[in-house]
C-alpha cells in the first residue's frame, strides 16, 4: 500500500460543495496536490482559496468535452504533468417516479451521472496508467435501497456502480484501479435542497434521517473523503464497491 497522498495530483469534478469539496479539504490535509473543478466558477474558486497552493480550480461542466479536457490539462499542470487519482464526484439528482418522469429530465441525469464520468475517465485514462492510479466513482445508497421517487437517481447510480466493476476489470491490465464509493445520507448541499432554502427545515430533515443509520447519525463529507483516500492509497484495491453510509443501506429500522 503506498505510504502517502504527498505530492500525489488528484482531480476531483463538481468539488465545490458537499462530497467533492470534502474530498479536496482532506486530501489536501493530507497533501495532495487537488484540482477541483465545478460550474459554480466564484464557489470552487473561494473553496481553492481557502486551501491555499495545494488546491487550484478550473471552472467548467463535465457534460462538455472541451471543459473536460481543460479539466485535465488543469489538473495536469498543477499537478507536475501527471495525474495519479481522478475522482467523477460530480453529479445531479431528480426527485420523481415514472409518473412524473420526462426525456429531457431523464437525459440530462443520466449525462452528468453516467455519460461525463465515463468520458472524463476515458479522456484521463492514459495518464493514470502512466502513474498507476486509481479512479473513483461515487454510487448511492439508493443502489442498495428501493425508494420511491428517485427513478432516474436510482437508474443513473446503478449505471455508474456497475460500469466501474466493468472498468476495473478492463484496465488492470494498465495498472489502473478502479473503486465506487456507496454514500448514505449525508449532510450536503444537494441533499438540504430537498427542503427548500430554509436552514431549520434542512437541520429538522437530517434528524430524522439519523434513525435510519445503526450508527446513529448521517455522514458527514469527511466521512466519505476518508474512504476515498483509503482507495487511492491501496494498491491491491480494485473493482471495490464500497459502502460508506451508517449502515443505511441495511434497510435498518430502530424498534
Amino acid at each position: 500500500m503506498n505510504a502517502s497522498l504527498k505530492g500525489k495530483s488528484i482531480l476531483i469534478t463538481g468539488g465545490g460543495s458537499g462530497i467533492g469539496e470534502g474530498a479536496a479539504r482532506y486530501l489536501a490535509a493530507q497533501g495532495a496536490r487537488v484540482t477541483i473543478s465545478g460550474r459554480r466558477a466564484e464557489r470552487i474558486r473561494a473553496v481553492a482559496e481557502s486551501l491555499g497552493p495545494l488546491c487550484h480550480w478550473v471552472d467548467g461542466d463535465v457534460c462538455l468535452s472541451a471543459d473536460r479536457q481543460r479539466m485535465l490539462d488543469a489538473a495536469l499542470a498543477h499537478g507536475g504533468g501527471t495525474l495519479f487519482g481522478l475522482i467523477n464526484n460530480a453529479g445531479i439528482t431528480h426527485h420523481s417516479g415514472l409518473d412524473g418522469l420526462d426525456e429531457a429530465s431523464l437525459s440530462r441525469v443520466m449525462a452528468t451521472n453516467v455519460h461525463a464520468p465515463l468520458f472524463m475517465t476515458q479522456l484521463a485514462v492514459d495518464q493514470l496508467a502512466r502513474s498507476q492510479g486509481c479512479v473513483i466513482f461515487i454510487g448511492s445508497v439508493h443502489t442498495r435501497l428501493a425508494l420511491p421517487g428517485r427513478l432516474a437517481y436510482a437508474a443513473s447510480k446503478g449505471a455508474i456502480v456497475n460500469a466501474s466493476r466493468v472498468l476495473a476489470a478492463e484496465l488492470g491490465a494498465r495498472k489502473v484501479r478502479v473503486n465506487c464509493v456507496i454514500p448514505g445520507a449525508v449532510a450536503t448541499e444537494i441533499n438540504a435542497a430537498v427542503t427548500g432554502q430554509d436552514p431549520q427545515e434542512a437541520k429538522a430533515f437530517f434528524r430524522n434521517l439519523a434513525h435510519l443509520h445503526p450508527i446513529g447519525r448521517i455522514g458527514e463529507p469527511e466521512d466519505i473523503a476518508q474512504a476515498m483516500a483509503y482507495l487511492l492509497l491501496a494498491d491491491w484495491t480494485t473493482g471495490a464497491v464500497l459502502d460508506v453510509d451508517g449502515g443505511m443501506g441495511l434497510g435498518y429500522t430502530k424498534l
